[in-house]
């Protein structure tokens, strides 16, 4: 489903079959299996445990404001439960406006709007249609920035402090960029605001984009040349801060 996806791969149809089918899905799924067996939970995977436990959490916090009504669910773009499954059972269920959100803070087509176009293929399909509203990025939000924040500070408070803090960002080809893509703007004002936040000098920061995928150009710098070139600048100690994009 995912490699499928016309947004996270533009490549002409024809060609990326060839490499899909033929090399891809020859190679790739083993490895993959035995990373994830690596943080699998007793539970399922770490991703739909803590996005049913954030949904949950969710849905407390506005009983306790007095939004009870407020019916509270969540779906994976790729996998289960399916974008499909979670609007039919919110349908049964009496609801006729939605409000999506990606858990994307900052856009790209191969994610927020992955999952945009998949919320409205499914409302496609209703003759009698419910009514939708999107929050397609959130990456300057103030109550964004103070959770990552939050993070960080209890991170550091249990380990100690590093003398520079990485904020590594799931990467995209520098061709989405070009092609009006706003993510790498978006990732680095996210990392402004945060530093900010965090009372942090520039020098005490740095930005970096992560998981690049054949040989195409990303968007840089990279995460895994900076672990190479940083020793070699003086720095002695990193702390690092992911954010990686997902299929919610």
């Amino acid at each position: 489903q995912f490699l499928s996806d016309r947004r996270v791969v533009e490549l002409p149809r024809w060609l990326w079959a060839l490499i899909l089918n033929g090399v891809i899905l020859n190679v790739r799924p083993r490895k993959s299996a035995e990373k994830y067996a690596s943080i699998w939970t007793p539970d399922g995977s770490p991703l739909l445990v803590n996005t049913r436990l954030q949904a949950e959490a969710l849905a407390a916090r506005l009983a306790q404001d007095g939004q009870a009504g407020v019916v509270v669910d969540f779906a994976m773009r790729y996998g289960q439960p399916s974008v499909e499954s979670v609007i039919g059972r919110l349908r049964a269920q009496g609801v006729d406006q939605l409000l999506v959100i990606p858990l994307y803070p900052q856009y790209a087509a191969s994610s927020s709007a992955a999952a945009l176009d998949k919320v409205f293929a499914v409302l496609q399909q209703q003759r009698n249609q419910m009514s939708v509203r999107t929050i397609s990025r959130f990456y300057d939000d103030a109550g964004y920035i103070k959770a990552m924040k939050q993070h960080i500070e209890a991170y550091w408070a249990a380990h100690g402090r590093s003398s520079k803090l990485m904020l590594s960002f799931h990467g995209i080809p520098q061709a989405g960029h070009d092609q009006g893509d706003p993510y790498p703007e978006e990732c680095r004002h996210t990392a402004k605001l945060l530093a900010a936040a965090l009372g942090l000098a520039e020098a005490d920061y740095l930005v970096s984009f992560q998981s690049r995928f054949g040989k195409a150009k990303w968007v840089g710098p990279s995460t895994q040349d900076l672990f190479d070139t940083l020793p070699k600048q003086g720095t002695t100690s990193l702390d690092r801060s992911e954010e990686r994009r997902v299929g919610k």
